[in-house]
């Protein structure tokens, strides 16, 4: 079953963190309930994945302006039908920055396979032609190659490398924030 691999992923995540079983919970139903779940016409909602990306030196953050939401995110974006959300999440950088070179960071799973560090589900409101419907999210931790710098795609308003102390202060979505902290308190004990 082309599910099992992200099951079994979820799985050990929530393993590694039982406080955030709700979240987990609710990807797993979406999972185990829809064959589809891949695909961007799964409704009521469908499986994501995207990265936190820092910079090399490891002192920023890269976040994207997303040009149909008006907001800040982390990279990322639809599976398409993609089940390996790690292979998902690398791609999204890859497209959205412009950049090609990342090393995984975070936990790693069985087999040395990328351990997401964040699960989220988020709404994405109704837009023409589009009903409003839920991102599940697997969130993965990428630390991009030296010597790369971004480059816009047609699905950002602007791309920016932050200092981790714009985090608390420039932004405020808790999803957002969450991850952010996730990222910087793996970074702080792995260096």
């Amino acid at each position: 079953m082309h599910r099992t691999p992200l099951l079994e992923l979820l799985d050990a995540y929530e393993r590694r963190n039982p406080s955030e079983d709700g979240r987990v919970h609710e990807v797993r139903e979406l999972v185990r309930n829809h064959p589809d779940c891949f695909e961007r016409s799964c409704l009521p909602g469908h499986v994501t994945a995207s990265a936190w990306i820092v910079s090399s030196d490891r002192s920023r953050f890269l976040l994207t302006h997303h040009r149909k939401l008006g907001r800040w995110l982390q990279l990322g974006g639809h599976a398409d039908g993609d089940p390996d959300v790690f292979a998902v999440a690398l791609r999204e950088a890859q497209e959205e920055s412009g950049m090609l070179d990342f090393d995984p960071a975070g936990p790693e799973g069985e087999g040395g396979v990328p351990m997401p560090i964040d699960v989220d589900v988020h709404r994405i409101p109704a837009r023409p032609g589009e009903p409003g419907h839920d991102h599940h999210d697997i969130r993965f931790l990428l630390v991009a190659g030296p010597g790369q710098s971004p480059r816009l795609s047609g699905e950002s308003n602007a791309l920016e490398w932050f200092g981790w102390d714009r985090l608390g202060r420039d932004f405020d979505e808790e999803s957002l924030l969450r991850l952010g902290r996730k990222a910087k308190a793996w970074i702080d004990a792995s260096d």
